[in-house]
């Protein structure tokens, strides 16, 4: 009688929450915040170093083209490194990245003018495609679609915190000479590069990142996930020299035994759908049987191959729902982006003296210090996390992603219409008024980054284009990043001509009305019972249709082990029926 395919839904076991490789990715993402991060709280400092020009406004324009250096850069090369990494792999090109962070970071403290800032930062930016490919490589790491809002808040969580202590390390350690001269003499290193000690901290803070990732990170391509990784191989010879019980060596001895196993079973053209690292019966003996008995694969026993599914083609894989995430997240970078740079600006202006004329012309700000703004962001950046780590897996869980982003973009608007008219609140209020619309802004950006990705991931037709989707995603939102500060900013200083300072931020909310309407167009795949998954999809077109007994592999085993001559008969007998083509109807 032959055995028929068992159904999915009784053959799929629940995997736990990955934890550990979760960790070790977080350990590699963190770098990059700390470094990125750095750089504001001195950026105005090391732009009047340059002695370029007197003029402040124009100082503040050089900042921003910096900034928009590193975030133009990223555009042009996003896509590269998306589709590189479906070529050789995610760990690469991840540890690629980093490696490029670290050049432009100790360039960038090197910098005694601004054409040498800006190759820097355009350096960091075009050696770097880790925003795409860090989504593709959770997406590959989290199967289970009731992990996904836990795991996708956790590189938000990690880019939070790394925003805190970032602009700390930079902060502390900048123009060195000057702020500890008892530490730091004049006349050295550090006094002919005032600003290189934040930047040689965080090249520091980045090799631990880069050696983490190759000594503990797994790759997570579906087909190189199974090649030979002489860094994870290292690592673990590494933990098992620390490792006093002997609890870890035994379990990385049977890891590894089942994966032996199972890439010996398997390598003869098996494709990725249908590999497995669960150990199957084992006969350590049979070898020394028949010591010069010839190899025996699926050729010889006269089955065929497994034929790989091809991947879709770039073309087919940008379908409807992949454009409408992708153009979501777009608009999102934009206006966040926005935010970011005209918050700061708000919250230093002088608080202006000049009756307003309701409802729209008044200018004016909190007249803030670096000190307060300082606080401020700090607080936000602790609540950030909260609201990633904790809010959002709770109501994602509660409504799913769909419904909690689209609540998060239809409110946000409101948002950057209230922001201006914090300022004619009564002075012993104002800074409650501030402090309420940076947690609704800090609420809203961590409950509509995670679902995003995570319904672009879902709506992938295939996770061997996963990356090229994520490195266009990446490079549309560097691009909004990009252009986000320069209009804004622009059309900020058109209003304070005319004596409107709400401008900036009433023309950046119209971009988020756009967002809102553009989220009712979106469309929620999920991965349970209710529709196939993309790994679902591969796994159905590489498998095969048939179960082959245990008995039945026990007996070819045995056959194998005999020390005559008629080995690859005896398995054919057994193991030819079984196929497909040969099997009579049952």
């Amino acid at each position: 009688m032959a055995l028929g395919r068992l159904p999915r839904s009784a053959t799929r076991t629940r995997t736990p929450f990955p934890y550990q490789q979760l960790f070790i990715l977080g350990l590699c993402r963190i770098c990059e915040p700390i470094a990125f991060m750095s750089i504001f709280p001195y950026i105005y400092f090391m732009i009047t170093s340059f002695h370029i020009t007197n003029d402040e406004d124009q100082v503040g324009l050089y900042a921003g083209l910096v900034t928009s250096a590193f975030a133009f850069a990223e555009f042009s090369t996003g896509v590269f490194w998306g589709r590189l990494s479906d070529k050789i792999g995610r760990k690469p090109v991840l540890m690629i990245g980093l490696i490029g962070t670290l050049l432009s970071m100790l360039v960038f403290g090197f910098a005694s003018s601004l054409p040498v800032a800006l190759i820097a930062r355009a350096l960091g930016g075009a050696l770097n495609g880790n925003i795409g490919v860090l989504q593709t490589t959770v997406a590959e790491i989290v199967t289970e679609k009731e992990h996904q809002p836990s795991a996708y808040a956790i590189m938000p969580f990690v880019w939070s915190l790394g925003s805190i202590l970032g602009p700390l390390i930079g902060g502390a350690l900048a123009e060195p000479c000057k702020n500890y001269p008892s530490v730091f003499s004049q006349g050295t290193l550090f006094d002919a590069y005032p600003f290189l000690l934040p930047n040689m901290v965080c090249a520091v803070i980045l090799v631990v990142g880069i050696l983490v990732g190759i000594l503990f990170l797994e790759e997570t391509h579906q087909e190189k996930r199974y090649r030979r990784d002489i860094g994870l191989e290292t690592g673990r010879k590494i933990l098992r020299l620390f490792d006093k019980a002997g609890g870890l060596e035994s379990f990385d001895k049977l890891q590894d035994a089942n994966f032996e196993e199972s890439r010996s079973l398997l390598e003869d053209e098996a494709p990725p759908g249908y590999r497995t690292t669960e150990g199957s019966p084992r006969y350590p003996s049979s070898r020394s049987l028949s010591p010069a008995a010839p190899p025996y694969t699926r050729s010889t026993l006269g089955v065929q191959p497994h034929k790989k599914a091809a991947p879709p083609s770039i073309q087919t894989a940008f379908t409807r729902p992949v454009i409408v995430h992708i153009i979501g997240y777009g608009i999102l970078a934009y206006h966040t982006m926005s935010f970011d740079q005209l918050m700061p600006i708000f919250l230093s202006s002088k608080v202006s003296t000049v009756p307003p004329k309701l409802p729209f012309q008044f200018t004016g700000g909190f007249g803030m210090n670096s000190r307060d703004e300082g606080v401020l962001m700090v607080g936000q950046g602790f609540y950030a996390m909260f609201a990633q780590a904790v809010l959002f897996p709770l109501l994602a869980k509660r409504f799913g992603c769909l419904k909690v982003f689209r609540m998060a973009v239809i409110l946000w608007p409101a948002l950057y219409f209230l922001v201006p008219y914090t300022v004619l609140l009564p002075p012993q209020y104002r800074v409650l008024g501030i402090c309420f619309c940076l947690l609704w802004r800090t609420t809203a950006q961590a409950l509509t980054y995670p679902p995003n990705n995570i319904m672009l991931a879902n709506s992938a037709p295939s996770m061997l284009v996963l990356g090229a989707i994520n490195g266009v995603a990446g490079s549309t939102a560097s691009l909004c990043r990009a252009f986000g500060p320069t209009i804004t900013g622009f059309v900020y200083s058109k209003g304070l001509s005319i004596g409107v300072s709400g401008l900036g931020w009433w023309v950046t909310g119209l971009v988020c009305i756009m967002g809102a309407m553009e989220s009712l167009l979106m469309e929620e795949r999920t991965n349970d019972s209710s529709g196939p998954s993309p790994m679902d999809d591969e796994e159905e077109a590489t498998s095969d249709h048939t179960m082959i007994d245990p008995l039945t592999i026990d007996a070819a085993i045995v056959a194998a082990t005999r020390p005559d001559d008629s080995n690859a008969e005896n398995i054919s007998k057994i193991l030819i029926p079984l196929h497909p083509e040969n099997r009579l109807p049952a």
